[in-house]
């Protein structure tokens, strides 16, 4: 009997038999993992609520040759609970849970910096210290730098140069100066460009200053970057509230 432990984050659970699931954890030292849950769906279960989405739980694994099996569950933080009762921040780690299982398509393959992501980016969504779809968006931009997609941001992605970016080509790979941007490229604003680098690199003192209509052309250019470089697209992402325009009525305090 061939037993392991580990810790994760549930990211969703399908229907097995009349009281089984098939619960998929992200985990920290064995990447994404699927593994069976007996009875877990009767009233009586001894850890069903604890394998729930968004849940970070500590696992015991029993190894067999298709699905492993679940023995021991134990709770180490309930995002969840957090998150349900909020709209904005369910939709949008709903969406994390999602692009995390997209961005670790091996099963078993280690995946701790998109674990650690992960965590850090429900955290943050349960702490409720920034607006919910810039935390989104900040995970997606930091989940494709690890996967080795991270857009080009302060400098042309076919040149090199640095400033006068005019464009911003997703097939390219980022931002593009004037003399290489191509026919049909988005054209942001500079302080968009801005704002997307300071998500990636977690400057949340310029994201939480930036105003409306810059957050919405972020999280369209993000949203669509990250689609073109997955196979399938991001579902959840549709149900995610993109804000509104505030540049004319904005109640935060001047940075």
């Amino acid at each position: 009997m061939t037993l392991y432990r580990d810790e994760g984050i549930v990211l969703r659970t399908q229907k097995l038999g009349e009281a089984d699931r098939i619960v998929t954890v992200l985990t920290r030292r064995h990447g994404r993992v699927r593994a069976a849950a007996k009875g877990v769906r009767k009233t009586k279960s001894r850890f069903g609520a604890r394998l729930e989405p968004f849940t970070h739980v500590d696992l015991q694994f029993y190894e067999r040759r298709s699905l492993d099996l679940i023995t021991q569950a134990e709770t180490l933080r309930p995002y969840g609970e957090s998150l349900v009762t909020d709209y904005p921040r369910y939709t949008a780690g709903t969406a994390m849970l999602e692009t995390a299982e997209k961005l670790t398509s091996e099963e078993g393959e280690p995946a701790l910096r998109q674990f650690l992501l992960l965590v850090g980016g429900l955290r943050t969504l349960a702490e409720r210290g920034h607006d919910p779809r810039m935390v989104l968006d900040a995970f997606l931009l930091r989940s494709l730098s690890v996967a080795g997609w991270a857009p080009a941001l302060d400098e042309c992605c076919r040149c090199g140069e640095r400033g006068q970016l005019r464009g911003f080509a997703i097939a390219a790979g980022g931002a593009v100066c004037a003399r290489c941007r191509p026919p049909g490229s988005a054209t942001p604003a500079p302080p968009t460009f801005q704002l997307m680098l300071a998500l990636l690199r977690g400057d949340w003192e310029y994201a939480d200053g930036s105003e409306g209509r810059h957050r919405i052309e972020c999280s369209g250019l993000v949203a669509a970057y990250l689609q073109w470089h997955l196979e399938h697209g991001i579902r959840s992402l549709r149900h995610v509230e993109r804000g509104t325009d505030d540049s004319t009525s904005n109640d935060r305090e001047p940075v």
